[in-house]
């Protein structure tokens, strides 16, 4: 079994992940946070990272999981 990535690496994945909206990589807000108990058992998310978009201000959540793929953006 893998270990989980840390917090630092979970933050770069979400930045480096463009915005769903206008396609920027400019955030002016980011937060990660561990994942609820509900989504790490239904989709096996580790880290849930809530951002705010420099460019156009769309807030997205992004699942990432503990190989640090992107499951989910929102």
């Amino acid at each position: 079994m893998t270990p989980a990535i840390t917090r630092e690496r979970a933050e770069r994945i979400a930045r480096a992940h463009a915005c769903d909206v206008c396609g920027e990589y400019s955030y002016k807000k980011l937060k990660v946070a561990p994942a609820p108990k509900s989504l790490r058992d239904e989709l096996h998310v580790t880290w849930v990272a809530k951002r705010t978009c420099g460019v156009c201000g769309a807030e997205q959540e992004v699942g990432i999981n503990a190989e640090g793929d992107v499951v989910f953006v929102s």
